[in-house]
């Protein structure tokens, strides 16, 4: 009989109840599933419901994995609880901020950096959506010829901030239907209904906010190249879910668009989308609810010979957080890591 394991779930907003789901498709192997949350209460997520306790750390004894399932920017949980779960023997996988950038804390993907999966103390961090996205179409054609310059544009959804976000979009959009003026904004400072925002996170050096700096820190990290030129804008728009990125990349030697193709094709985890002819790329509404990594556009840059277009999309709260923390439990299980 293959081995179990006792899995504690920290956080049930948006990230968590998708986690949820995606351990039961998956037939995640799990022998006692205890969920904890700021205050104890009754969950029904996907048809079932589920008992949530109040987080404590005796809560923790017993656990093989602990998943904390951070939203964007989400801190806090896992710098209170991860290392008590870390003492009673248990590896801890973050989707939460607090620690990416550390040193000794690896950040994986794995399609992207598996082996470093090994290095870990007990503790595993999940980058950020949008550098997760960005990475399984870049990171292949990395291995082909190493990437010098990438200029990013995301387009994010409101899933990736939580359920209050999704709600504020939901409320918003018909009043201005209505042609309301009086919009109310709580957890945006604009309206986000039929409108873009061109702000994520807070301004931090050289203008640029939180999360345009996490792409890049992170995206150095993973690649273990700390060379590449990196600048990124980030979009909040008016999507439930599922986030969209224009990437333009530079590589040493040219790689032609058939080829891009071709090694996009075969990469684990991305889905080919690249017919302009008959309008078929990718495209939020599809990719919503799905694991792929989707690509399209694909183009080479006229004014620079080794410049590359691509256009991505994911599902963010999917790949991009409960599925990338899950992935990262089983590759540890399949290596015998745990």
């Amino acid at each position: 009989m293959s081995k179990k394991y006792n899995v504690v779930l920290v956080g049930i907003g948006a990230v968590g109840a998708e986690m949820l789901k995606i351990l039961d498709q998956r037939n995640f192997p799990i022998d006692q599933l205890k969920i904890l949350a700021r205050s104890s209460r009754e969950e029904e997520i996907g048809g079932r419901t589920y008992e949530v306790r109040a987080a404590a750390e005796e809560e923790l004894d017993g656990a093989h994995f602990v998943f904390f399932a951070g939203t964007e920017g989400a801190k806090g949980a896992s710098a209170t609880y991860a290392p008590p779960a870390i003492k009673r023997g248990a590896v801890v996988i973050d989707n939460g901020a607090d620690f990416r950038l550390d040193p000794d804390v690896p950040l994986i993907i794995p399609e992207v950096n598996p082996e470093d999966i090994g290095k870990h103390r007990g503790l595993i961090a999940s980058p950020n959506c949008s550098t997760i996205q960005m990475l399984m179409a870049v990171a292949p054609l990395y291995r082909v010829s190493r990437v010098t310059r990438i200029i990013a544009s995301t387009y994010q959804a409101v899933s990736g901030t939580g359920r209050d976000a999704i709600c504020e979009l939901r409320e918003q959009s018909p009043k201005v239907l209505a042609g309301e003026l009086d919009i109310e904004c709580h957890v945006y400072p604009h309206q986000i209904a039929f409108n873009v925002i061109p702000q994520i996170g807070s301004f931090k050096e050289f203008g640029f906010t939180t999360e345009e700096w996490k792409m890049d820190r992170e995206t150095r990290k993973m690649l273990h190249d700390d060379s590449i030129r990196i600048s990124t804008t980030a979009v909040r728009v008016p999507v439930f879910n599922g986030h969209a990125e224009s990437v333009y990349i530079e590589t040493e030697k040219p790689i032609v668009v058939e080829r891009v193709r071709e090694i996009l094709g075969e990469a684990p985890g991305v889905v080919l989308i690249d017919d302009s002819e008959n309008a078929r790329y990718p495209m939020p509404i599809e990719a919503s609810g799905e694991d792929g990594v989707y690509v399209g556009r694909i183009r080479r840059d006229p004014y620079v010979k080794n410049g590359l277009h691509l256009w991505i999309v994911s599902d963010n709260i999917r790949k991009g957080a409960a599925l990338n923390v899950i992935q990262i439990a089983e590759r540890m299980i399949a290596d015998g890591l745990v």
